[in-house]
């Protein structure tokens, strides 16, 4: 078990907005893309944001899902603003007519293992280092 500060940062950390989608066909997926991508980013209240195309996954798993979007916050607060923020839903009025199924989930995170640490640079040497 964790310390109750990390216990806490558990309950209390990051907010995830996950949406799977697939798209319907003849939809040119490249500008709702670059619309999502402007969209997230003139919002200050995203604290990072990434999407990916599923290329490995076998169809009877994946079921028709091509696209993947998952948008972090810093607390559910951010969330909701985002949710409410003008730029936000005039997109998801645009996007929801292109999409043939979509799977939204809204959850708070738990972090089980951190990204590494990237490793202390050594300070620079000195002449006094050299003797």
């Amino acid at each position: 078990m964790g310390s109750a500060v990390e216990l806490a940062k558990n309950i209390m950390g990051e907010f995830k907005h996950l949406v799977i989608v697939k798209f319907k066909e003849d939809v040119v997926v490249e500008g709702i893309l670059k619309d999502l991508e402007k969209m997230v980013a003139e919002i200050d209240a995203v604290k990072s944001f990434e999407w990916g195309q599923d290329l490995e996954s076998p169809e009877m798993l994946r079921q028709g899902f091509t696209h993947a979007f998952l948008t972090t916050f810093d607390k559910k607060e951010d969330y909701t603003v985002f949710v409410g923020h003008p730029k936000h839903q005039e997109f998801s009025a645009t996007f929801s007519t292109v999409l043939e199924k979509i799977v939204l989930l809204d959850f708070p995170a738990t972090l089980v293992k951190p990204p590494p640490k990237a490793p202390a640079e050594e300070p620079p040497a000195t002449l006094n280092d050299q003797k």
